[in-house]
């Protein structure tokens, strides 16, 4: 598809500053849901690291053992699994909670976002209704506010949430093998590096397409509410031209942004696929050597066990990575509508100078 014209990479102003009045904001009336929430997101992240770590005792304390008896007890077995069913059932009922309370504390930070911006808007003056399309204006009710939205009910706890898994999972990692740690660092390196390019670009566009579409509703606003004026003028060649214009940029910022976002996840899929081949075959290797392990647990060989919760380790950090670095885009359109509403609600209100007087 066509690129458009290019011009100065679209950015927001002052990210950290804008988040944090973001945060500030919803905080003031939702500080105790926030508080629960990051209570229930870290029980729920604890809960399903359990579940991974669980698979290196089945197999080195359950399994193994059991292997060779003619009259083997599933007595302990049985109260292991149970004992991480309970964890599980933990994790999903913390989970239920943290979105369940999350609905209520965006849809009331929308509420109250929608009324500052309108209570703000009447005092504004005529000149603003002058300078501004009102297609413009209506979009940040509806755009910007559905991108912030995303933002704060699905974008910052996907990513809070992913943080405390990477960090709790890289710690359990070393834990268990420092070597094999080494190489899941190595490809999460290789994960960062592709999703600072791509997540990047595809944020970029994602706030051009913000503002295209901002452009664009004015525009059909505006034409569709003077139309007996461009019917009376024959202006409606023009007017297409300038439509076709706007609305050709549209396409090329959505075009470009959801190329970016959509290669993303099946590159860092593909990356965890070969980070998990490397990791069996490296585990096989110390196992098969005898290697010394190296590991915050103490010295030793590297198990069986050790290698199978790895490989489930590995495979929920890529997953996690990944779903983090879909939020990426998501955040920056949510920042981009934040800084449209918040614009709004500083602009200087109209001042009552008192030298008129209505009768």
């Amino acid at each position: 598809g066509p690129r458009g014209p290019r011009g100065p990479k679209p950015r927001v102003e002052n990210p950290g500053k804008l988040m944090g009045r973001l945060l500030k904001y919803v905080g003031k009336n939702y500080g105790i849901h926030l508080v629960i929430v990051a209570v229930c997101i870290f029980v729920s992240v604890i809960a399903n690291v359990q579940g991974t770590m669980f698979m290196k005792n089945l197999i080195d304390l359950y399994i193994m053992p059991l292997i060779g008896q003619s009259s083997p007890d599933f007595g302990p077995l049985l109260g292991a699994i149970l004992k991480v069913a309970v964890f599980y059932l933990i994790g999903v009922l913390a989970t239920f909670s943290y979105n369940r309370i999350m609905v209520y504390v965006t849809q009331g930070t929308l509420k109250n976002l929608r009324n500052d911006m309108f209570h703000h808007m009447e005092s504004l003056p005529i000149k603003y209704f002058d300078t501004h399309a009102h297609g413009d204006i209506m979009s940040t009710y509806t755009n910007d506010t559905d991108a912030i939205r995303q933002l704060i009910g699905q974008s910052l706890p996907m990513v809070f949430q992913s943080s405390l898994t990477i960090t709790v999972m890289l710690l359990m990692m070393i834990y268990y093998s420092v070597w094999m740690t080494l190489v899941v660092c190595l490809f999460s390196a290789l994960m960062l590096t592709v999703t600072k390019k791509f997540g990047g670009a595809s944020s970029r566009y994602m706030m051009a397409q913000q503002r295209s579409l901002a452009k664009e509703e004015g525009f059909i606003e505006e034409m569709i509410q003077g139309q007996k004026v461009v019917k009376v003028f024959c202006h409606e060649d023009e007017c297409k031209k300038d439509f076709d214009k706007l609305n050709e940029q549209l396409f090329s910022d959505g075009e470009q942004a959801n190329r970016y976002g959509n290669s993303l996840m099946p590159i860092l899929n593909n990356v965890g696929n070969l980070m998990y081949v490397v990791l069996a075959i490296v585990g096989g290797l110390l196992v098969y050597l005898k290697a010394p392990n190296l590991s915050l647990s103490g010295s030793g060989v590297v198990t069986i066990g050790v290698i199978v919760s790895f490989l489930g380790m590995a495979r929920q950090l890529s997953q996690t990575i990944g779903q983090a670095s879909m939020q990426v885009a998501m955040i920056a359109m949510g920042l981009a509508g934040a800084s449209r509403v918040f614009a709004l609600i500083d602009e200087k209100p109209e001042e009552d100078e008192g030298y008129v007087t209505l009768v």
